[in-house]
């Protein structure tokens, strides 16, 4: 009897055209009861409104497993490149109380 308990191996298609991507420097997070919804933004200067290039849809169990892979990639990337760190101006422009985070929430 063959182990059940195996992971079934998928087959992953990727189109040209989602193989290039997407560029995002903003993110933007919110949840229901039953999902939770990540919209992927591009904000330039001269751009308004900045323009959400995808969203994506999960499960929060989904959610927690990406946090999760999310997290061990991140961890191999600076095993292997370094700490990744937050960019800082040089010089901090009087009053402008510091450049924000965009993927964290106000």
């Amino acid at each position: 009897m063959a182990n059940q308990n195996q992971q079934q191996e998928i087959k992953i298609e990727l189109s040209p055209e989602v193989a290039k991507g997407n560029y995002c420097n903003l993110a933007m997070i919110a949840h229901g009861p039953n999902e939770f919804f990540m919209d992927f933004i591009t904000v330039a200067p001269n751009m308004n409104p900045a323009r959400v290039q995808t969203r994506v849809i999960m499960t929060p169990e989904n959610a927690k497993q990406l946090l999760h892979a999310l997290a061990e990639n991140v961890q191999r990337y600076e095993q292997t490149f370094g700490e990744i760190k937050p960019r800082q101006p040089k010089q901090q422009q009087p009053g402008n109380g510091g450049i924000p985070n965009p993927f964290m929430g106000a």
